[in-house]
Protein backbone atom coordinates (compact mmCIF):
# COMPACT_ATOMS: atom_id res chain seq x y z
CA UNK A 1 0.00 0.00 0.00
CA UNK A 2 1.43 3.36 -1.06
CA UNK A 3 1.77 5.80 1.82
CA UNK A 4 0.33 9.30 1.49
CA UNK A 5 2.83 12.14 1.09
CA UNK A 6 3.64 14.38 4.02
CA UNK A 7 3.31 17.46 1.81
CA UNK A 8 0.67 17.98 -0.84
CA UNK A 9 2.86 20.53 -2.65
CA UNK A 10 6.59 21.06 -2.24
CA UNK A 11 8.81 23.54 -4.11
CA UNK A 12 12.51 24.28 -3.80
CA UNK A 13 14.32 27.24 -5.29
CA UNK A 14 11.34 27.98 -7.52
CA UNK A 15 12.21 30.92 -9.75
CA UNK A 16 10.45 32.54 -12.68
CA UNK A 17 11.87 35.43 -14.67
CA UNK A 18 9.85 36.91 -17.49
CA UNK A 19 11.97 38.16 -20.35
CA UNK A 20 12.19 41.85 -21.12
CA UNK A 21 9.60 43.06 -23.60
CA UNK A 22 10.66 45.83 -25.94
CA UNK A 23 12.43 48.53 -23.96
CA UNK A 24 11.11 47.19 -20.64
CA UNK A 25 13.21 45.35 -18.07
CA UNK A 26 13.00 41.64 -17.26
CA UNK A 27 10.68 40.83 -14.36
CA UNK A 28 11.55 38.42 -11.58
CA UNK A 29 8.12 37.08 -10.62
CA UNK A 30 9.34 34.33 -8.25
CA UNK A 31 12.69 34.55 -6.51
CA UNK A 32 14.10 31.26 -5.16
CA UNK A 33 10.94 30.21 -3.30
CA UNK A 34 11.04 27.24 -0.89
CA UNK A 35 7.58 26.20 0.29
CA UNK A 36 5.87 23.09 1.66
CA UNK A 37 2.08 22.84 1.86
CA UNK A 38 1.17 20.04 4.31
CA UNK A 39 -1.26 17.36 3.19
CA UNK A 40 -4.75 17.99 4.56
CA UNK A 41 -4.15 21.64 5.41
CA UNK A 42 -6.25 24.67 4.57
CA UNK A 43 -3.37 26.88 3.45
CA UNK A 44 -3.46 30.56 2.49
CA UNK A 45 -0.95 32.17 0.13
CA UNK A 46 -1.26 35.93 0.49
CA UNK A 47 0.42 38.89 -1.14
CA UNK A 48 -0.22 42.24 -2.85
CA UNK A 49 -1.13 42.44 -6.53
CA UNK A 50 1.85 41.39 -8.63
CA UNK A 51 3.56 39.60 -5.73
CA UNK A 52 3.89 36.30 -7.61
CA UNK A 53 0.86 34.32 -6.37
CA UNK A 54 -0.68 33.69 -9.80
CA UNK A 55 2.70 32.80 -11.30
CA UNK A 56 3.17 30.21 -8.54
CA UNK A 57 -0.26 28.68 -9.25
CA UNK A 58 0.20 28.76 -13.03
CA UNK A 59 3.50 26.88 -12.73
CA UNK A 60 1.74 24.15 -10.75
CA UNK A 61 -1.05 24.07 -13.35
CA UNK A 62 1.46 23.70 -16.19
CA UNK A 63 0.46 27.01 -17.77
CA UNK A 64 3.76 28.78 -17.03
CA UNK A 65 7.23 27.26 -17.43
CA UNK A 66 9.50 27.89 -14.45
CA UNK A 67 12.97 29.34 -14.99
CA UNK A 68 14.65 27.14 -12.36
CA UNK A 69 13.99 25.13 -9.20
CA UNK A 70 11.79 22.11 -8.58
CA UNK A 71 8.11 21.61 -7.83
CA UNK A 72 6.28 18.45 -6.75
CA UNK A 73 2.56 17.81 -6.48
CA UNK A 74 1.55 14.82 -4.35
CA UNK A 75 5.20 13.69 -4.43
CA UNK A 76 5.29 13.81 -8.24
CA UNK A 77 7.77 16.12 -9.94
CA UNK A 78 5.96 18.37 -12.43
CA UNK A 79 8.75 17.90 -15.00
CA UNK A 80 9.24 14.14 -14.72
CA UNK A 81 5.55 13.25 -14.23
CA UNK A 82 3.58 16.12 -15.79
CA UNK A 83 0.40 14.16 -16.53
CA UNK A 84 0.10 12.48 -13.11
CA UNK A 85 1.05 15.60 -11.16
CA UNK A 86 -1.60 17.67 -13.00
CA UNK A 87 -4.20 14.98 -12.28
CA UNK A 88 -3.55 15.42 -8.53
CA UNK A 89 -4.60 19.06 -8.53
CA UNK A 90 -7.77 20.99 -9.32
CA UNK A 91 -7.46 24.69 -10.15
CA UNK A 92 -10.25 27.23 -9.64
CA UNK A 93 -9.04 30.29 -11.61
CA UNK A 94 -9.82 33.95 -11.03
CA UNK A 95 -11.40 34.32 -14.47
CA UNK A 96 -14.95 33.10 -15.05
CA UNK A 97 -13.95 30.91 -18.00
CA UNK A 98 -17.28 29.20 -18.54
CA UNK A 99 -18.92 28.40 -21.89
CA UNK A 100 -22.21 30.35 -21.77
CA UNK A 101 -24.07 27.80 -23.92
CA UNK A 102 -23.41 24.78 -21.67
CA UNK A 103 -25.52 23.83 -18.67
CA UNK A 104 -23.83 23.02 -15.34
CA UNK A 105 -24.61 19.32 -15.84
CA UNK A 106 -23.15 19.29 -19.35
CA UNK A 107 -20.11 21.26 -18.24
CA UNK A 108 -19.25 18.87 -15.42
CA UNK A 109 -19.65 15.84 -17.68
CA UNK A 110 -17.49 17.36 -20.42
CA UNK A 111 -14.80 18.28 -17.89
CA UNK A 112 -14.87 14.77 -16.45
CA UNK A 113 -14.48 13.38 -19.97
CA UNK A 114 -11.45 15.59 -20.57
CA UNK A 115 -9.84 14.03 -17.49
CA UNK A 116 -10.69 10.52 -18.70
CA UNK A 117 -13.20 9.79 -15.93
CA UNK A 118 -15.41 6.87 -17.06
CA UNK A 119 -19.15 7.62 -17.18
CA UNK A 120 -19.86 5.09 -14.43
CA UNK A 121 -17.42 6.88 -12.10
CA UNK A 122 -18.52 10.46 -12.69
CA UNK A 123 -19.75 12.41 -9.66
CA UNK A 124 -21.92 14.96 -11.48
CA UNK A 125 -24.93 14.55 -9.18
CA UNK A 126 -22.83 14.70 -6.04
CA UNK A 127 -20.92 17.77 -7.20
CA UNK A 128 -24.06 19.65 -8.27
CA UNK A 129 -25.49 19.00 -4.81
CA UNK A 130 -22.25 20.03 -3.12
CA UNK A 131 -22.07 23.38 -4.94
CA UNK A 132 -25.80 24.06 -4.56
CA UNK A 133 -26.68 24.00 -8.27
CA UNK A 134 -29.00 21.01 -8.43
CA UNK A 135 -31.92 23.21 -9.38
CA UNK A 136 -29.84 24.95 -12.07
CA UNK A 137 -28.51 21.76 -13.64
CA UNK A 138 -30.28 22.42 -16.97
CA UNK A 139 -29.94 26.21 -17.07
CA UNK A 140 -27.54 27.78 -19.55
CA UNK A 141 -24.42 29.05 -17.81
CA UNK A 142 -25.04 32.54 -19.23
CA UNK A 143 -28.16 32.79 -17.04
CA UNK A 144 -26.31 32.03 -13.80
CA UNK A 145 -25.34 34.75 -11.33
CA UNK A 146 -21.68 35.55 -10.66
CA UNK A 147 -21.75 33.61 -7.41
CA UNK A 148 -23.24 30.55 -9.09
CA UNK A 149 -20.58 30.67 -11.79
CA UNK A 150 -17.89 30.79 -9.10
CA UNK A 151 -19.35 27.70 -7.47
CA UNK A 152 -19.54 25.98 -10.85
CA UNK A 153 -15.81 26.60 -11.30
CA UNK A 154 -15.20 24.81 -7.98
CA UNK A 155 -17.30 21.92 -9.26
CA UNK A 156 -15.31 21.75 -12.51
CA UNK A 157 -12.08 21.55 -10.55
CA UNK A 158 -13.41 18.58 -8.52
CA UNK A 159 -14.67 16.29 -11.32
CA UNK A 160 -11.55 14.08 -11.23
CA UNK A 161 -11.49 13.91 -7.41
CA UNK A 162 -8.08 15.56 -6.96
CA UNK A 163 -6.52 15.44 -3.48
CA UNK A 164 -5.52 19.12 -3.85
CA UNK A 165 -7.79 22.06 -4.68
CA UNK A 166 -6.31 25.47 -5.54
CA UNK A 167 -8.64 28.46 -5.19
CA UNK A 168 -7.29 31.62 -6.83
CA UNK A 169 -9.32 34.59 -5.52
CA UNK A 170 -12.51 32.46 -5.54
CA UNK A 171 -14.85 34.98 -3.88
CA UNK A 172 -13.97 38.08 -5.91
CA UNK A 173 -17.23 39.81 -6.80
CA UNK A 174 -19.36 37.34 -4.82
CA UNK A 175 -21.95 38.67 -2.36
CA UNK A 176 -21.70 37.84 1.34
CA UNK A 177 -24.36 35.09 1.39
CA UNK A 178 -22.92 33.22 -1.59
CA UNK A 179 -19.40 33.67 -0.21
CA UNK A 180 -20.45 31.95 3.00
CA UNK A 181 -22.05 29.10 1.04
CA UNK A 182 -18.90 28.66 -1.02
CA UNK A 183 -16.72 28.54 2.08
CA UNK A 184 -18.99 26.01 3.73
CA UNK A 185 -18.44 23.75 0.72
CA UNK A 186 -14.66 24.31 0.83
CA UNK A 187 -14.45 23.58 4.57
CA UNK A 188 -16.46 20.39 4.06
CA UNK A 189 -14.02 19.29 1.34
CA UNK A 190 -11.10 19.98 3.64
CA UNK A 191 -12.72 17.89 6.39
CA UNK A 192 -12.93 15.04 3.87
CA UNK A 193 -9.15 15.23 3.45
CA UNK A 194 -8.78 17.55 0.44
CA UNK A 195 -5.82 19.92 0.76
CA UNK A 196 -6.90 23.49 0.04
CA UNK A 197 -4.55 26.19 -1.25
CA UNK A 198 -6.22 29.59 -1.18
CA UNK A 199 -5.21 32.99 -2.48
CA UNK A 200 -7.46 35.88 -1.48
CA UNK A 201 -7.49 39.63 -0.94
CA UNK A 202 -10.11 39.18 1.79
CA UNK A 203 -7.70 38.75 4.68
CA UNK A 204 -10.50 38.09 7.16
CA UNK A 205 -11.33 34.94 5.15
CA UNK A 206 -7.79 33.63 5.44
CA UNK A 207 -7.72 34.45 9.14
CA UNK A 208 -11.01 32.66 9.81
CA UNK A 209 -10.55 29.62 7.58
CA UNK A 210 -6.88 28.74 7.25
CA UNK A 211 -4.59 26.92 9.67
CA UNK A 212 -1.35 27.96 7.99
CA UNK A 213 -0.47 31.15 6.12
CA UNK A 214 2.37 32.15 3.80
CA UNK A 215 2.97 35.69 2.54
CA UNK A 216 4.78 36.48 -0.70
CA UNK A 217 5.97 39.91 -1.80
CA UNK A 218 8.03 40.93 -4.84
CA UNK A 219 8.45 37.24 -5.64
CA UNK A 220 10.02 36.39 -2.27
CA UNK A 221 8.48 34.33 0.50
CA UNK A 222 8.54 36.60 3.58
CA UNK A 223 6.45 34.51 6.01
CA UNK A 224 5.29 30.90 6.31
CA UNK A 225 3.96 29.64 9.62
CA UNK A 226 0.98 28.55 11.65
CA UNK A 227 -1.71 31.22 11.83
CA UNK A 228 -1.50 31.50 15.62
CA UNK A 229 2.28 31.98 15.46
CA UNK A 230 1.97 34.61 12.73
CA UNK A 231 -0.60 36.61 14.71
CA UNK A 232 1.71 36.69 17.73
CA UNK A 233 4.33 38.57 15.71
CA UNK A 234 2.65 41.88 16.36
CA UNK A 235 2.74 42.01 20.17
CA UNK A 236 0.15 44.72 20.68
CA UNK A 237 -3.30 45.05 22.19
CA UNK A 238 -5.66 47.94 22.85
CA UNK A 239 -7.88 48.15 25.93
CA UNK A 240 -10.74 50.66 25.96
CA UNK A 241 -12.54 51.44 29.22
CA UNK A 242 -15.50 53.68 29.91
CA UNK A 243 -16.24 55.01 33.38
CA UNK A 244 -19.13 56.50 35.28
CA UNK A 245 -18.59 60.21 34.77
CA UNK A 246 -16.01 62.14 32.80
CA UNK A 247 -12.29 62.83 33.04
CA UNK A 248 -10.90 66.29 33.58
CA UNK A 249 -7.37 64.99 33.09
CA UNK A 250 -5.50 61.68 32.93
CA UNK A 251 -5.18 60.14 36.44
CA UNK A 252 -1.61 60.21 37.78
CA UNK A 253 -1.75 56.47 38.54
CA UNK A 254 -1.95 55.82 34.77
CA UNK A 255 1.13 57.88 33.92
CA UNK A 256 3.25 54.74 33.44
CA UNK A 257 0.90 53.36 30.78
CA UNK A 258 0.44 54.42 27.18
CA UNK A 259 -3.01 55.81 27.96
CA UNK A 260 -5.07 58.46 26.17
CA UNK A 261 -8.45 60.00 26.94
CA UNK A 262 -11.36 59.14 24.66
CA UNK A 263 -12.68 62.12 22.71
CA UNK A 264 -15.82 62.44 24.84
CA UNK A 265 -13.66 62.17 28.00
CA UNK A 266 -15.83 59.35 29.37
CA UNK A 267 -13.04 56.79 29.27
CA UNK A 268 -9.48 55.92 28.34
CA UNK A 269 -7.68 53.81 25.78
CA UNK A 270 -4.50 51.92 26.65
CA UNK A 271 -2.26 50.31 24.02
CA UNK A 272 0.06 47.80 25.62
CA UNK A 273 2.38 44.88 24.94
CA UNK A 274 0.82 41.65 26.29
CA UNK A 275 4.23 39.95 26.64
CA UNK A 276 5.32 42.67 29.08
CA UNK A 277 2.11 43.99 30.63
CA UNK A 278 -0.99 42.14 31.78
CA UNK A 279 -4.46 43.64 31.41
CA UNK A 280 -4.97 42.98 35.12
CA UNK A 281 -2.21 45.45 35.95
CA UNK A 282 -3.95 48.16 33.96
CA UNK A 283 -7.32 47.40 35.55
CA UNK A 284 -5.75 47.47 39.02
CA UNK A 285 -4.18 50.89 38.27
CA UNK A 286 -7.57 52.22 37.23
CA UNK A 287 -9.23 50.73 40.31
CA UNK A 288 -6.85 52.62 42.58
CA UNK A 289 -8.07 55.92 41.07
CA UNK A 290 -11.54 55.24 42.51
CA UNK A 291 -13.19 55.41 39.10
CA UNK A 292 -16.13 53.11 38.39
CA UNK A 293 -15.64 51.13 35.16
CA UNK A 294 -18.89 50.72 33.19
CA UNK A 295 -17.64 49.03 30.00
CA UNK A 296 -14.51 47.29 28.69
CA UNK A 297 -13.56 46.35 25.12
CA UNK A 298 -10.34 45.07 23.54
CA UNK A 299 -8.84 45.11 20.08
CA UNK A 300 -6.31 42.44 19.18
CA UNK A 301 -3.85 42.08 16.33
CA UNK A 302 -5.45 40.70 13.19
CA UNK A 303 -4.02 39.32 9.99
CA UNK A 304 -4.35 42.66 8.19
CA UNK A 305 -2.03 44.30 10.74
CA UNK A 306 0.58 41.58 10.22
CA UNK A 307 0.21 41.63 6.44
CA UNK A 308 0.70 45.39 6.22
CA UNK A 309 3.63 45.34 8.64
CA UNK A 310 5.48 42.58 6.77
CA UNK A 311 4.84 43.83 3.23
CA UNK A 312 5.76 47.43 4.10
CA UNK A 313 8.95 46.28 5.86
CA UNK A 314 9.84 44.10 2.87
CA UNK A 315 9.30 47.02 0.47
CA UNK A 316 11.44 49.42 2.53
Amino acid sequence: MTSLPENAISVRGLTKEYRAQGSGAAKLALDNVDLDIPRGSLFALLGPNGAGKSTFINILAGMVVKTSGTASIWDMDIDREPRNSKAAIGIVPQELNIDPFFTPEEMLNVQAGLYGVPKAERRTEEILRMIGLEDKRSAYARTLSGGMRRRLLVGKAMVHSPPILVLDEPTAGVDIELRQQLWESVVDLNKQGVTILLTTHYLEEAEELCDRIAIINHGKLIANEEKSSLLRRLDSKTLSLRVNGTFEEMPADLADYNATLLEDRTGIQVTYTPSKTHAGQILEAIRTTGLEITDISTEETDLEDIFLQLTRRDAA
